[in-house]
């Protein structure tokens, strides 16, 4: 079975548990947790994927690690993984549990390319007519994008819509060529 495929069922196992009990909030902090370890503590990302470590090591040093700072949900969870030997793929089931939350919430991430960084007034504008055209809560993401020479862009899904200043000079340019 693939990593995705497999991250993609431990996802949905949890959710639905973590929904069931009311404690999907407790979850996805906990998750968090692991995230900023496994992005911010290079050892503990190579200790989660080591084949040389065996089973029963991981399971003691991650009960000794997340004990009584994980919610028991997720404590459980994670020695679940580490007795199964899919404690590798930890960042990928969080990754699709975030998903799956976030689409049974619906709430739609939406990442904001822009050239300069929008003032909070503009950024809760723009949050408001995405939310009222794209009928869903929105999470919106901004990058300071130095490519661009203005304005902005705005992507989900896989949808991408450019009011930067360099899409309007391709149009423009596009319709200088076409009428000549």
């Amino acid at each position: 079975m693939s990593n995705f495929r497999a991250a993609s069922r431990y996802a949905t196992a949890v959710l639905a548990i973590a929904q069931e009990l009311n404690k999907l909030d407790e979850v996805s902090k906990d998750f968090e947790y692991i995230e900023r370890l496994i992005r911010d503590v290079r050892e503990f990302s190579l200790f989660l994927k080591s084949p040389v470590i065996k089973t029963e090591k991981k399971k003691r040093l991650l009960s000794e690690l997340f004990q009584g700072k994980l919610s028991d949900i997720t404590f459980k969870f994670v020695t679940l993984l580490a007795s199964k030997d899919r404690e590798g793929i930890l960042p990928d089931i969080i990754q699709q549990f975030y998903r799956l939350r976030d689409k049974r919430l619906g709430i739609l991430n939406v990442k904001v390319r822009t050239a300069v960084q929008f003032l909070s007034g503009q950024e809760e504008q723009l949050m408001g007519q995405l939310e009222r055209v794209l009928k869903k809560k929105i999470r919106v993401n901004y990058v300071k994008d130095s490519s661009l020479k203005g304005g902005f862009t705005v992507q989900y899904d896989d949808t991408v819509w450019d009011a930067s200043v360099n899409h309007q000079l391709d149009m423009l340019r596009q319709k200088l060529v076409e009428s000549m």
